[in-house]
Order: C-alpha cells, then structure tokens, then sequence
C-alpha cells in the first residue's frame, strides 16, 4: 500500500493472470503455511499434472506468495473462491496481481483505460512496446532493459490483460479492448480492504486502484453510495470532505457479506 514508486520488474514472466491454477492453489492454502509448503503440497496433489515441478514452483513462490501470501489475502479470497461469481474473483485476482507488479498496473491506467476512452477499440504489441520502452527510459526499471525484454514484457503485458478479460484472447498483433465493469461486490471487498489498511475515507477515493476498472473519484463515490443504499456502509459528503461509517468491522465479516450475495 505504499505510495513510494516501485520498480518495474520481470516477475510476470512467471505466470500471466493463472486464474484457474491460482483457485487451485487457493484450495490448498492453509494460514501460516509457508512457501515451499505450499509447493510440496501442490506438487504432491495431483492437481497440475500438465505443469513440471519447476514450472509449479515458479507459480507458487513468483507468483501465489507475492500476489496473495504476502498481503495476507489468500485467507480471505479462499473463502470466496468458490461462493461468488466468477468475474468478482477475477476482478479481485486482478487487483492483488496489479499490486504485486506496478508495470501490469500502470499499464492497465495509463494505457488500457486511455485508449477505450480515447475511442480505440483494440490494444497493440507497439501499444505495449511503447510504454514499456519509455518507462525503461524513465528509469522505472532497475536497470535497461534489452530490447528482447521490452518484447517480453510487452507481451506479458497484453496476455495478462486477456487473462483477466480486459482484452481477447487473441494471440495476434492486435487484441479486442473488453472494457469491464466493476462488480459491486468488489467494490465492498477493496473499499473496505483499503480501509483496513489504514486509507483515509477521502484518499480511499482518489485511490489509484481504482483506475485499474476505469473509475475516478467521483466513480468511486457513486459506487460506496450504492452499497449505503443497501445498508453496508454511511457515506457523507461536504464539499470536497467525504466521510464514511464502515458499518461492517473486519475482513472476516466483509467476506461473509460477499459470501451470502
């Protein structure tokens, strides 16, 4: 949740948006376990009998710890995995894996969101390349990047953004923009997962995360005013001050209420 710039990294070339191994995964997770525990009981399952042992661990430590070990969500994303539709668990995959790696996330803002809303109806390899290749020159990246890198990263870029519905599956030069809609559902889940951590109710507004579905701060407002019609929160507003009553008092009790619809 640190408002300091992260760095660039290669880490999706570890794996794209893994939706269905990640529930898989999410199955097995148990709190406290670590790592390589996860690993061997993955590996001793049966579960991923098409992926070798080293691919399997390069998804469980490059992938599952960082996206949702680390932030201490596999708990609570296990509990939903299976108890809400299938686009608010990619919607919450989505926005655990854009934490994990900035570029996928500045990308997703900067990029996806400014060329649907721009008019354009598809995303390009040169699209990718080009953001890539200025941040690389930004000095976002921990060192420069080659050019066989900016490739790959370019297409780590696009194929993850098809993982998770914003593009078509496509492996063409060109992929169909899928603008998505933010479910209300997991508006609750990040609006109080924010709040959690500490994110002040009108910083919680102007989050950057929020981006990732498209939404400015006004977007976002509309959306909290929605789940106080339904008595799930009090938000109020004064000028440009906004407060807001969580009604509900942990994580726990949210994933109740999205559990139960």
């Amino acid at each position: 949740m640190s408002a300091e710039p992260k760095i660039y990294t290669t880490q999706l070339q570890a794996g794209l948006g893994l939706v269905e191994e990640t529930k898989l995964l999410l199955s097995l997770f148990e709190p406290g376990t670590s790592t390589s525990e996860l690993y061997e009981k993955a590996l001793s399952s049966g579960m991923f009998p098409l992926v070798s042992a080293r691919r399997l661990r390069n998804i469980v430590a490059e992938c599952f710890a960082p996206r949702y070990m680390k932030t201490d969500a596999a708990i609570y994303l296990q509990a939903l995995s299976d108890r809400v539709p299938t686009a608010v668990m990619t919607q919450l995959l989505l926005y655990y894996t854009c934490e994990a790696n900035q570029v996928l996330a500045d990308f997703i803002r900067e990029v996806y969101w400014d060329r649907y809303s721009g008019g354009r109806n598809a995303l390009s390899s040169d699209d990718a390349k080009d953001f890539v290749t200025y941040a690389v020159r930004e000095g976002k990246t921990q060192k420069i990047w080659s050019d066989t890198t900016v490739k790959r990263v370019s297409s780590y870029l696009l194929g993850c953004c098809a993982d998770y519905g914003l593009l078509n599956s496509s492996r063409g030069s060109s992929r169909s923009i899928q603008p998505i809609r933010i479910h209300e559902l997991t508006v609750l889940y990040i609006a109080h997962w924010l709040h959690f951590y500490d994110v002040g109710d009108n910083a919680l507004l102007n989050h950057e995360c929020w981006g990732l579905f498209g939404l400015e701060s006004l977007d976002v407002k509309e959306e909290l005013k929605r789940l106080a019609r339904r008595g799930l929160l009090i938000i109020q507003s004064a000028g440009d001050v906004t407060r807001i009553t969580w009604q509900l008092g942990s994580m726990e009790e949210v994933v109740d209420v999205i559990a139960e619809g």
